[in-house]
Order: structure tokens, then sequence, then C-alpha cells
């Protein structure tokens, strides 16, 4: 049985994208402080999602709603990493997202002949934040980035930032950094030993500590201060309709507010964003604590294997392993095959064919629109075996929590980084 404490649901409630009957342009704070309704409705459905997983599932610690004082313990060098909370909420697998609605399959339409696409969401990703500063950083934010691993250490949640972060430099990604040490951290650190050539136990070492740091100036802060320009006000924001039919008539499968695009700009959780910076009202000359995203990758990653069971996907620059990602892979129910394809094109804002009711006796397709909202995300990377393929996501929260219609789900900003280094006919491996 499933138990959520009052603190747990209102992080899920939190989760910034909503279910609403029409899609309307909102401001930027209008979005963040007005659609409780639509937060309500989303929490709804996911909620009974969760109520009816059966699957056994691993506890995963959010350390987001007491991050100012959760009490992180490392122990000694061999040692796992563990927290003392008030909060715990199970991975779970569910069969589809609240963002895929009532979508029971679907395909991306690729262009026959180019054309010009709306990459406004793109852009604000691979931004990254560029005009930040360390000036008047909070206490916290300091802490993390003078927090340095040793033996035997106890520290608060400032630690576990770190290494979060400097799993994300390292390309070992852990999904949206929320300063708790759950499932796809552990997963990232092991991925970050495998790597590096170090034994993978997942457990912090002097070995890892050194590897992870050797290549990052000491003086590279992991929190920085970041302000709020008009040109991110300006962004198009737009609460996302209930249904596939109700989503095909708007113009665009927007952000729905700034704080949603911003978690993905900063690679972070949409609550640990906000906690971090309370009280702020997220409007143009504002400053607020964000996480400073790394470079990108920038070798060269010839196949990927999407490994179901471990729920990563790892990315190779011939026989060596150069990167991992958290992945969504879809499992028996929605059919994804198993096997070695390639590659076969790549489309960045990708309009998307949805079917509803695939198994009635009256099916409907509906075109919808591209955004980061869109339930391919950001980029598609086709295989040869049709309807299939690489691609971003709604809801990074979700990202190996969940099973997808199928395919290969990334965050969308690990979407982009692996577009940008893979090429078509590149081998991908479903395993």
């Amino acid at each position: 049985m499933k138990t959520f404490t009052k603190t747990t649901l209102s992080l899920i409630v939190a989760l910034n994208i909503g279910l609403m009957a029409h899609q309307a342009v909102a401001n930027p704070l209008e979005s963040v402080e007005t659609t409780e309704h639509t937060k309500k409705q989303r929490f709804k459905k996911l909620k009974e999602a969760l109520a009816k997983d059966t699957s056994t599932t691993t506890d995963h610690t959010i350390a987001t709603a007491g991050v100012l004082d959760t009490t992180v313990s490392f122990g000694d060098g061999e040692s796992e990493v563990s927290f003392e909370t008030n909060d715990t909420v199970e991975d779970v697998n569910t069969t589809t997202t609240p963002e895929e609605a009532d979508i029971s399959s679907g395909d991306v339409e690729i262009p026959t002949t180019p054309t010009k696409v709306d990459d406004t969401a793109i852009n604000s990703i691979e931004k990254d934040g560029k005009r930040h500063t360390t000036v008047n950083l909070s206490e916290y934010a300091k802490a993390v980035n003078e927090s340095v691993w040793s033996p035997n250490m106890k520290v608060n949640s400032a630690m576990t930032v770190k290494l979060q972060v400097l799993l994300d430099w390292n390309h070992a990604s852990p999904g949206p950094i929320d300063g708790g040490w759950g499932m796809n951290s552990k997963k990232a650190l092991t991925n970050f030993q495998k790597i590096k050539g170090l034994p993978a136990t997942g457990k912090m070492d002097e070995a890892t500590w050194k590897a992870l740091t050797a290549n990052i100036p000491a003086s590279q802060p992991a929190l920085v201060s970041y302000t709020i320009t008009q040109e991110d006000v300006n962004n198009r924001f737009a609460r996302l309709p209930a249904s596939a039919e109700e989503r095909s008539k708007v113009k665009g499968l927007y952000y729905e507010n700034i704080v949603e695009m911003f978690g993905e700009r900063f690679h972070m959780d949409v609550g640990y964003l906000k906690k971090l910076n309370p009280n702020k009202k997220f409007v143009a000359g504002e400053t607020i604590t964000v996480i400073n995203t790394g470079k990108p990758f920038s070798g060269k990653i010839t196949r990927v294997i999407a490994d179901r069971s471990e729920k990563i996907l790892y990315a190779y620059n011939g026989d060596k392993l150069v990167a991992a990602y958290p992945t969504t892979v879809g499992g028996a129910a929605s059919n994804t095959p198993g096997g070695t394809y390639k590659i076969v094109n790549k489309v960045k804002m990708p309009h998307y064919k949805a079917t509803v009711d695939k198994d009635s006796e009256n099916p409907k397709s509906y075109i919808l629109p591209p955004g980061p909202n869109s339930p391919v995300g950001v980029v598609w990377m086709g295989l040869n075996k049709p309807s299939y393929g690489i691609h971003g996501s709604p809801m990074p929260e979700g990202i190996s929590r969940q099973s997808s219609l199928g395919c290969v789900r990334l965050t969308n900003w690990d979407v982009l980084e692996l577009s940008s280094v893979i090429d078509v006919g590149a081998t991908v491996e479903i395993k």
C-alpha cells in the first residue's frame, strides 16, 4: 500500500504541468499563483495512477521539503549516502503520465521540406543562465559551493546538492536536481564510476571524489545568483489543455509558467527551485538562486544502449562509455521492441500525431503542435522501426519512475545534449 505525507502530496501538486479544459496565454506570475484548479486536476490524475501501481518499488527520498534542515550522513568511504527526512515517496512505474492525457498511441510527423519552427524553448534551455554571479548568495548556497567530501563527514543537504551538480557536470545525469539522494542520484553515481573505470559501488569514496572534481575548477560554484530578464518574462506561457483534441487546437504546447521554464533551463526540480527562492515573484529584475549548469558534452557519441531494467540510457564513443542519462523506456504494456536499430532522423520541436482510443471501434487522431509540454518534448530522434525513437519529456520529474507510451524518453535538456553529439546512422540498442 502506498502512503503519502501531507508534504509529499504538496510536492506532487507543485509540479508545474497542469490539466485544463482550455489553453489560455498567461503571464508568468499569474500562471504560478492562480492555477490551483489546474494543479488539483493534475494531482488527482497522478494520484490515481500511483494507486493503481502494484509493482515492487524502491523508496525514493525527497529532501526538497526540508532542504535547509535535512541531515545527510555520508559515513565512511565504504558506506552509502543516507538521509534522515520526514518525507518519502516511492518510485513508481505507472502506465502513462498526466501529460499524455487521453492519448493511447502516437507518432511524430516528419517534415518533408525545411520547416521553420519556434525554437524559443530550446533556446531557453540551451541558454543555461550565463548571466549569473555569486553576489548576495544565501548562507545555504555558500555552504553548497564550499562543500568538500571527506570520509565520515556529516553535513546537511548542501553536500547532496554539490554531488548532484558534479554528476551533472560530468554527464552522469541525475535528472532534475532536487537536493534528495533518490534512485536517479544513486544510479548517476554508479554510472559515473563506470565512466571513469572505478569500482561501480554506488558509494562515495576518495577516488570517486577526486574523479568528480578532477576537471572542475575549485572556484566553480554549484549555486549562483541569476537576474531574471525581460526576455525571460516575455516568453509565451499557457495552460495545458486536458484532452488531445483540445491540445490540437492551440498554437503550441508551451511552458505553463516561468518556474517550469527555469526548472528545465537550470536542470532543477521545480519544487526545489521554489524552496531555494521563497517569497520570490519571478519577475524581471529579480535575482534568484539557481544551479550553475555545466558545459554540454563536447565529445562524440556513436551508439547508445537503453536498458529497460536499469532505466538508463548508456552513451558510448565506440566501446568507451562517455555519458549516461536516466530514462523511461516503454515496457511490455507499450510494446516497445527490444533489439538493435539505427537513428534515421532528428527533428527539433516536432509535431505529434496523437491517437485516442486506439483499440475502440472509432479511434481518432489529432496533430498536436510542438512545445516543451508535447508528449515527445523538444527533440525527436526516430529509429528505423516506424513510430519508435528517442525523445524529450514534458515531465522531467517523472523520468525513470513512470512508463511511457513507448520509445525512449529523456529530460528535455538531456535529449538536447545527446542529439547535438550523435549522428543519424548511430546504433541504438534497446534491451
